[in-house]
């Protein structure tokens, strides 16, 4: 590990602290031209003795703003200190976690998964128009049939066309010539320049895509593309418990990567992050920003650096191999509800390296269901599936309840 470290809570304080010191001062320094300030010392004190030990908290107090993307060109001054925070998020996560040679990589903390894929959508449109001088209806978006929803936003929102490829009911995987079929279909159709969602953790499945096998048929058919490793789940897990695996930017089909920090990491909602390879932000620079310092060229603009510290401390409390334990524990409870579904001959799904079980809902009453809140793969009509989520709250001593459960049913 290159950046990834472990650090006491004192030696985040320092880091912190200091960053704040750097940041803009507003009790010593009055800026005139900026619409931002502390939150509001009326409802939000500074003074409150708890504060001292909560460098995030007064991270939030002090409500630094991250517009732009602080690992390309200029950024606001004001908020230097904690920018440089983000910064070393973003090369910790590259370099260590996803294989990139250093500094070989931009990336921000975005609000969420969902922003982050349309960013990388948002990106390629513009890269494939510019470059290759393509219209919108020669560009589309293709990915399977357990991509997340954000796929469809990004379609609606960039005016592109959205083609899915259908999966294995039982292995969850593409059929190769499905994914054949579905390209031939999109050519006849004018297409010309390829998106590709590739997933690394489906929200409902925890299934994973293989960018190769995408790779390999759309250069078999001739046409451009670009691949996109949504993360939003599996971003910190994966990576961790596959080794071996293809997703990371070693794979020089990967251009850009999602991951949600507000979900495995557990930071405070409204925490994704985006990863990209170097000379692609640039497509999607917002020239009307003249009044920011490097411009804007996220989708969401203005944003906490609050979140970005909270990731910043997440990622050094654990260090690399803190991180490995919480995950294989996470990993450890998994497998034991698996074996005690394989004892009922209960049918499911799981990836190996991934802490979701997908469960036929034929084996799941609805009361049990309602009881334990698990989440059906559809709202709208009658469920195929169930899902539980082994995360940090779900020891086995409640696993072992639901099991109880499920077998006097």
């Amino acid at each position: 590990m290159k950046h990834w470290k472990k650090l006491s809570h004192k030696e985040q304080d320092t880091r912190i602290t200091d960053a704040l010191k750097s940041n803009i001062d507003y009790q010593y320094k009055i800026p005139l031209g900026i619409p931002v300030s502390k939150l509001d010392q009326h409802v939000f004190s500074e003074q409150v003795s708890f504060l001292r030990e909560a460098p995030l908290l007064r991270t939030y107090v002090a409500n630094p703003n991250h517009i732009g993307c602080h690992t390309f060109g200029h950024s606001e001054s004001f908020f230097s200190g904690t920018q440089q925070l983000e910064r070393e998020v973003i090369e910790l996560l590259c370099v260590d976690v996803f294989k990139a040679e250093e500094h070989s990589c931009d990336g921000y903390i975005a609000t969420g998964g969902t922003e982050a894929n349309i960013q990388a959508v948002w990106i390629y449109r513009n890269y494939f128009v510019e470059i290759c001088n393509a219209t919108h209806n020669e560009i589309a978006l293709i990915s399977s049939s357990d991509t997340h929803y954000s796929v469809s936003k990004a379609a609606n929102l960039l005016n592109l066309k959205s083609y899915s490829v259908p999966v294995d009911e039982n292995t969850r995987n593409i059929y190769p010539a499905q994914l054949d079929a579905v390209i031939n279909a999109a050519k006849d159709q004018g297409i010309k320049y390829f998106i590709v969602i590739c997933n690394m953790a489906t929200t409902m499945f925890g299934s994973v895509d293989d960018p190769d096998l995408y790779a390999l048929h759309l250069t078999q058919h001739q046409v451009r593309f670009k691949i996109h490793a949504d993360g939003a789940f599996g971003g910190f897990i994966y990576p961790i418990s596959s080794p071996g695996s293809n997703m990371h930017f070693k794979n020089p089909n990967i251009s850009s990567i999602t991951l949600d920090a507000h979900k495995m990491l557990q930071a405070p909602y409204g925490t994704g992050i985006f990863l990209v390879r170097k000379g692609l932000m640039k497509y999607v620079c917002c020239e009307d920003a003249q009044y920011v310092n490097g411009m804007d060229i996220t989708l969401c603009g203005s944003r906490s650096g609050a979140n970005a510290v909270a990731v910043w401390m997440l990622l050094f409390t654990y260090g690399p191999f803190g991180w490995l334990e919480k995950i294989n524990k996470l990993l450890y409870r998994t497998q034991w509800l698996c074996s005690q579904l394989d004892e009922l001959n209960i049918k499911y799904f799981r990836h190996p390296d991934l802490n979701i079980v997908a469960i036929r809902a034929e084996h799941i009453a609805e009361e049990l269901a309602k009881k334990y809140e698990m989440v059906p793969d559809s709202h709208n009509q009658a469920p195929k599936w169930y899902k539980v989520v082994v995360m940090d709250h779900v020891d086995i001593d409640y696993l072992q309840k639901f099991v109880k459960e499920l077998k006097a049913i």
